[in-house]
């Protein structure tokens, strides 16, 4: 069968009404171009529709390549699926012939997938702006983990797990989607659609590997890279890019030449890095993981992150402690506090100190450079109000927020010299 291009189909979306039959109470959702919200992939084009009824929202999926047997297998797929209650699967219908298409193909009427909308963002993205924050990926692995373990519960498999078919929502909770190639157990016997993707799959997978453990490998080797990125978020840089974690197909297919896998030795002190780089070793050897438990995927849940107060009370500078420059820190030394109005020339923030407090270096009018270092998370209001001969300030990428009139009543006007980062380094 032939299917329309993309182009052919925005067309008819955009009249949803009139050529959807059983879901033409369902309209689209436009984008910042008065287009019809869309995503596109190798084989289908997803769009954004909302049910003028109940104003819920949906994702239309429309596909633009023949894969024999996509009826019966969605139709399997939704009665597996149809009483499974999981965030981390959503509802499927496959509806045949459902949307009118005005194109050059021989049919005029196209079957779609519909969907829940998920929203969020991928975890590859997610990923991608998250990986150098320690806590925020601690609670991405633990929260995949959890989710590997429930499916390795299931008699169901996805068939094709990755960063870019598992959804990030804004709550942090996670959710697979794009079920072209999830294993029910209906299908046992039948060869499988994929073989997954090379960089997350085993690389003796074929399409005769078709039951519930079909996701084993991809699932210890996501988990096992989240871990690491976690504990050294430095790795990613080194050993990833940006359509995959850690490890590559050429890892899998000889790990004794894997620098990754020499990489992640010096993590195993810890031990849930040590639990997980085993349950690797065994889906790489074995092809899956039928010979342990899934509850070997359970992390332990991070700690919420410590707030960080910028006010600084009476009692904070009566408790202080002082560096050799008279700057006052809290006794943990977590939070700069107070430097005196006589500090002068350049001054390097302490290693490991959160929070810069409210007006810590106010007044300061000999100060010329600060130097902030990569723990500090947060300038609190006015924290260089009147620092008249200051003319340059670094501030790296760990910091989230800086409070009201920081830089107020400076001599200079400040401007940007890098843009590579989210609080460049400033000259004054």
């Amino acid at each position: 069968m032939q299917y329309p291009l993309i182009s052919e189909y925005l067309t008819a979306i955009r009249n949803a009404h009139d050529n959807l039959d059983k879901l033409s109470n369902l309209v689209p959702v436009m984008d910042n171009y008065g287009e019809p919200y869309r995503s596109s992939g190798a084989f289908a084009v997803v769009f954004k529709m909302k049910d003028k009824q109940t104003g819920k929202y949906y994702a239309l999926k429309c596909f633009t390549e023949e894969q024999e047997g996509r009826a019966e297998a969605y139709r399997q797929i939704a009665e597996e699926l149809e009483f499974v209650d999981s965030p981390y699967i959503t509802s499927v219908k496959y509806l045949e012939k459902e949307l009118f298409v005005d194109s050059n193909c021989e049919d005029d009427e196209f079957p779609v997938l519909l969907m829940d909308w998920i929203e969020g963002v991928t975890m590859e993205t997610y990923i991608a702006a998250h990986h150098t924050d320690i806590h925020a990926m601690s609670m991405l692995c633990y929260r995949f983990c959890k989710m590997a373990a429930w499916l390795r519960s299931q008699p169901f498999a996805h068939g094709d797990i990755k960063p870019d078919n598992i959804m990030v929502r804004p709550d942090g909770t996670l959710t697979l989607v794009d079920y072209d190639g999830m294993f029910v157990p209906a299908m046992k016997g039948m060869k499988s659609p994929t073989i997954g993707t090379k960089d997350f799959s085993h690389p003796l997978r074929s399409i005769v590997d078709f039951d519930e453990t079909i996701d084993d490998f991809a699932l210890v080797s996501i988990a096992l890279s989240l871990k690491a990125i976690s504990l050294n978020p430095s790795l990613l840089d080194e050993y990833g890019a940006s359509d995959r974690l850690l490890f590559s197909a050429a890892d899998y297919l000889d790990l004794s030449k894997s620098k990754t896998l020499t990489a992640l030795q010096g993590l195993l002190a810890d031990e849930e890095a040590r639990t997980l780089l085993s349950m690797f070793l065994l889906a790489s050897a074995k092809k899956d993981l039928s010979m342990c438990s899934f509850r070997l995927f359970a992390v332990e849940k991070p700690k919420e992150e410590e707030v960080w107060s910028t006010k600084v009370t009476e009692e904070d500078l009566g408790n202080a402690v002082e560096d050799e420059f008279g700057v006052k820190y809290s006794k943990d030394w977590k939070r700069l506090l107070k430097a005196p109005f006589g500090l002068t020339g350049e001054y390097s923030i302490r290693k490991g100190v959160k929070v810069i407090g409210d007006r810590a270096f106010g007044g300061c009018n000999s100060l010329t450079n600060i130097n902030i270092s990569n723990s500090v998370t947060t300038i609190g209001e006015g924290a260089f109000l009147h620092c008249d001969s200051l003319t340059n300030i670094n501030i790296p990428n760990s910091v989230t927020t800086i409070g009201d009139e920081t830089f107020m009543h400076c001599i200079y006007n400040h401007r940007t010299t890098k843009t590579n980062q989210k609080y460049p380094s400033v000259n004054l």
